[in-house]
């Protein structure tokens, strides 16, 4: 493979910012995820040796690590971790308490009935849909277990649920009470993450496992097969076997070979049967909903005959419901796709679109508890991705390295390193101006395929040299323009909230520390190309920012043109 400018594509959109101005779960037709099918390849090495590879060190090492396992880092943070060493500071995140968005629903809910809303209710109807919005941005801008957050953030665009259904748009707790899920396994074990994802309701209303009864042949009903199929084909396994190091297994003839079929899809949706609302009122199929509690099992509705899961386990016949499903979970944890399937996303989520095979089978090796570990131990996979060899290696700016920031980071990245807040501490904002205008919007995904697919390989030079970038499904010149004024509007205007109105006051950034630096327009940039591109701003990116700051006098205009030229660059938006 030949070697490319990742940013090559983007650089060429980018240049059209300056003409710009100021579903349900998925059907049961779901299709597969795309790809270019490869050349056979050989079993690989059982214990690949990572080539040895300049790394990146210190502070600017620190800051990419802020980049990638954050939502964002001012300088004092980064001088924390370079200080505590990149290893230490993440088992120092790991300790951290939860800072979990369900109860702070609760509390705009509480407000709401003490009338603290009233202007607010004026001008948005249905007010509680906006609760697990403001709750998501509060705790994304201000939590101190970042890393905690970042991941769960990672686990949503896997595990995806999406108020796009309007069951869970119009429930305050359904999507807030769903991420806490996430953000409470995240450093646990993935083996009860997908056992707490197929128990939440709010997964069991959008894949529609929630309600799904035995077969009844004389009123012509069978159980709904959408979940069943996607825990395999999105949440576990994936379509086809896997090499450790995430390459496709071939049979003989060359071909590819399938993890399922449709028998095994039906046998695990006999599996998931008799699930509905738990701690509520009501018969099964019209249970009051609750959305904080796990799934009930009703035995009544469910299928207590044998079923045949996956590599020749059997069921056996009269176990409880709540044993068969944590009999098929099981048997999908133990299945070997499972570390480089969900190993490979992890990778792709925070450092990169194109991992090597060797840095896939490494995190898989975490996964499976090598050198006696926990198999499926999160910590020893987010350690794996995070501190891998290839993940610290310096930047590249020519190779298959490096991933686009996607939309809805790149704005809340500017929220935590310029020190953004309301002076009654609560960063009240919506994300209807970025969903309007991009497109995205955390938890709000079109489909059960998220935004984009992990396999997406767009058209020109990264799709010719035969690579990925799944965040360009989203990219083109209207939303490339579409972020550029928005990044516009936060720092050129301090306007980054879409509810300034009472109770909740306006958010202002705190540029003290780069004003400090404004009479020195190199150090200036310093600061800034280390905060926002861990030191990866080219000379000619540098330079083109400074010839443009140095003719502005007013120093805080100054400082705010030069963070917004950094912010639009396609050297930030392009992690190397």
């Amino acid at each position: 493979m030949h070697t490319i400018r990742f940013a090559l594509l983007l650089s060429l959109v980018l240049g059209l910012a300056a003409c710009g101005g100021g579903s349900s779960g998925g059907g049961s037709g779901a299709p597969p995820l795309p790809g270019p099918v490869p050349a056979p390849a050989p079993d690989p090495d059982p214990d690949p040796a990572p080539a040895p590879t300049p790394q990146l060190s210190g502070i600017e090492a620190a800051a990419r690590l802020a980049s990638r396992s954050t939502f964002g880092m001012n300088y004092a943070g980064i001088q924390e971790i370079h200080e505590r060493g990149e290893a230490q500071w993440l088992e120092q995140q790991f300790r951290l308490p939860i800072s979990r968005h369900d109860p702070l629903v609760a509390e705009l809910m509480r407000r709401q009935s003490a009338g603290d809303f009233v202007e607010l209710e004026e001008r948005i109807n249905q007010l509680q849909v906006v609760f697990r919005r403001l709750a998501w941005w509060q705790q994304s801008a201000t939590a101190p277990d970042q890393l905690r957050q970042r991941v769960a953030y990672a686990l949503s665009q896997i595990f995806v649920v999406s108020d796009g259904l309007n069951t869970l748009l119009a429930q305050p707790h359904a999507l807030s009470n769903y991420y806490d899920t996430l953000l409470k396994h995240a450093f646990g074990n993935y083996r009860d993450l997908l056992l707490a994802v197929t128990l939440h309701p709010s997964m069991g209303v959008y894949l529609s496992h929630l309600g799904n009864a035995l077969a009844d042949p004389e009123a012509n009903r069978y159980p709904d097969e959408n979940y069943a199929r996607e825990v395999m084909q999105l949440f576990s396994i994936g379509l086809y076997e896997l090499n450790l190091d995430g390459t496709e297994k071939r049979d003989d003839r060359g071909r590819l070979i399938p993890t399922y079929d449709n028998d095994d899809i039906r046998e695990f949706a006999r599996v998931f049967t008799g699930l509905t609302f738990g701690d509520s009122e009501g018969p099964f199929w019209r249970r009051e909903p609750n959305f904080r509690v796990p799934m009930e099992m009703f035995e009544a509705f469910h299928d207590r005959e044998s079923k045949r899961l996956l590599r020749g386990q059997v069921i056996p016949a009269g176990q409880a419901g709540m044993q068969d499903i944590e009999d098929a979970v099981d048997n999908l944890f133990q299945h070997p796709n499972v570390g480089p399937f969900i190993g490979r996303q992890l990778i792709q989520r925070l450092v990169t679109s194109n991992p090597s095979p060797a840095y896939v089978q490494r995190v898989a090796e975490a996964f499976n508890g090598l050198d006696g570990g926990e198999r499926g131990d999160m910590r020893a996979v987010l350690r794996a991705v995070l501190l891998d060899p290839e993940a610290t290696a310096l930047p590249e700016i020519d190779g298959a390295a490096g991933k686009l920031r996607e939309p809805v980071l790149r704005l809340l990245a500017a929220v935590r390193q310029l020190n953004v807040s309301s002076p009654d501490g609560f960063f009240a904002n919506a994300g209807y101006a970025l969903q309007q205008r991009i497109g995205q919007h955390p938890l709000s995904a079109p489909s059960v395929f998220n935004f984009y697919l992990p396999n997406h390989s767009p058209l020109g030079d990264i799709g010719d040299a035969g690579l990925v970038a799944p965040e360009f499904q989203i990219t083109n010149s209207t939303t490339v323009i579409a972020i550029s004024n928005l990044l516009d509007e936060a720092v050129l205007s301090d306007n980054w909230n879409d509810l300034p109105l009472p109770p909740f006051q306006p958010a202002r950034a705190n540029l003290d520390e780069y004003l400090a630096l404004a009479d020195d327009t190199a150090a200036l940039l310093d600061r800034l190309d280390l905060v926002m591109a861990y030191g990866t701003l080219s000379p000619a990116t540098r330079d083109s920012i400074r010839a443009s700051i140095d003719q502005i006098e007013d120093l805080e205009i100054r400082v705010r043109a030069a963070i917004y030229l950094v912010l639009i660059s396609p050297d930030q938006a392009v992690e190397l």
